[in-house]
């Protein structure tokens, strides 16, 4: 099983050595972790489930939750990040669904099944009624800053008042930002920053995901003067800190905007590399995350294969014991109506017996059992049925003793106990060795090689 696995490993290596020629180290990295764990044959996960342990594959890209009112600059901030026209914008309330942004071979839009099909981990949202039919997906082939490591999830834009969502937008968004790994809270600066059906979210966001939660001041240069901005962000900022959810020290909200080439200067100091910078501050993080898990999970499928094994050779020699004692109560049960029947029959039958034994067998016999047939002839023949069928019943005792007594528990077959072995053996050599390797190959990106 070992080398079944080892092969596998190897083939499927020289098997996307082509598609994997133009990618970066870290993509390589996040998508090589995710197979060691995928593989129908010999991943992680598979043999997790044959030790009823419960493993999650991580997912090949992080995922980074875009929320904020209508006409925050969301799907802008996608556009310029991909630098592609992916998603549409203006002031119109364009995006009504969840889109999600992603990279691929070719540039391709995916409807609602489609996209739950390509994100299996996002199967879930089908419970939350009308949202399939406003899912979709645009793939582009776009290599830009980080994106191939990114998968972005436009929201609709969050108003107040009688608009009607033709779904739970709340639910979707609360549910999409638990799996989320970073979460962009944009707030426009003209008149919408302080909608409340945004801050009732933000706030119920951060009371579970603080920690992956950054707030950004989007269209910064539409916002007027330098006090125009510090006045709309201390607005922005004395409101969500009214909400117990979202009062918190170091509060930071970078102004952004989307640079345009038809732009005049704007004195307005744009952080929007800061966001860029952000994603790959986590994408990092993800990588690091991901191999630290990758040798957790080997080690604990390690620990449970030594666990069954010894369990297993524990039981063993419990049945061992079980058995012998079976077999001396079994050997009692049977030795109680032997005696009690030779006894019997030379007391009683001695010249029959000699004629069938043999006189020298019979004096041997008479020998051996005369303190038996001396206290058998004690006995007052009115209690002889008594005394017989006394004995009779300890020896059917014993023979009972000896049924309960010999039970014994499964066990392994040499067969599972190889497998298990195999893979014990093939976690620790093989997918770790290849963790070792995948770590040097990142931190070279970072540390001089004679370092390593």
């Amino acid at each position: 099983m070992v080398r079944k696995m080892s092969g596998k490993v190897r083939q499927k290596t020289s098997a996307n050595a082509a598609d994997t020629s133009t990618q970066s180290i870290n993509e390589k990295i996040l998508k090589e972790c995710h197979g060691l764990y995928t593989d129908p044959d010999s991943g992680l996960v598979k043999i997790a489930e044959s030790l009823d342990l419960t493993l999650l594959a991580p997912r090949k890209k992080i995922t980074v939750l875009l929320i904020g009112n209508h006409s925050a600059g969301k799907s802008s901030f996608i556009n310029w990040y991909v630098e592609e026209h992916v998603q549409r914008t203006g002031v119109a309330i364009e995006t009504q669904g969840f889109t999600f942004v992603t990279s691929g071979r070719k540039r391709e839009s995916l409807t609602g099944n489609a996209t739950l099909h390509l994100y299996p981990h996002f199967e879930p949202l089908r419970q939350i009624e009308g949202v399939t039919d406003y899912l979709c997906t645009e793939i582009s082939t776009s290599k830009q800053k980080k994106f191939s490591l990114v998968t972005f999830v436009d929201t609709p834009g969050l108003v107040d008042g009688d608009m009607k969502y033709p779904f739970d937008v709340n639910k979707s968004i609360l549910w999409l930002g638990d799996l989320a790994d970073l979460i962009f809270v944009f707030f426009d600066p003209i008149g919408q920053a302080l909608c409340k059906r945004t801050l009732n979210i933000v706030e119920e966001l951060s009371q579970k995901h603080a920690e992956r939660m950054k707030f950004y001041l989007s269209k910064a240069d539409e916002a007027g003067l330098e006090s125009d901005r510090q006045r709309v962000m201390m607005q922005i900022v004395q409101e969500l800190c009214k909400r117990p959810g979202l009062n918190r020290t170091g509060f930071d909200m970078p102004t952004i905007y989307v640079p345009s080439m038809n732009q005049k200067g704007s004195r307005c100091a744009n952080q929007i590399e800061e966001v860029c910078k952000e994603v790959e501050r986590t994408i990092n993080q993800t990588i690091q995350t991901t191999l630290n898990s990758l040798e957790r999970d080997c080690d604990q499928i390690a620990r449970t294969v030594e666990e069954k094994l010894a369990i297993d050779s524990a039981t063993s020699s419990q049945n061992l014991k079980s058995r012998m004692r079976g077999a001396t109560y079994g050997f009692l049960g049977m030795l109680l109506p032997f005696l009690l029947l030779t006894t019997f029959l030379i007391s009683s039958q001695d010249k029959v017996l000699k004629s069938v034994l043999g006189k020298d067998l019979v004096e041997t016999l008479a020998l051996y059992l005369g303190p038996l047939r001396t206290l058998w002839n004690s006995v007052p023949k009115d209690y002889t049925l008594y005394v017989l069928f006394s004995i009779l019943g300890i020896a059917l005792l014993m023979l009972l003793f000896a049924k309960f007594a010999s039970r014994t528990k499964p066990t392994l077959s040499r067969k599972q106990r190889k497998s298990l072995l195999e893979m014990k053996d093939y976690v620790q050599s093989i997918v770790k060795t290849k963790k070792q390797k995948l770590y040097a190959d990142y931190l070279k990106q970072s540390v001089a090689e004679h370092d390593l």
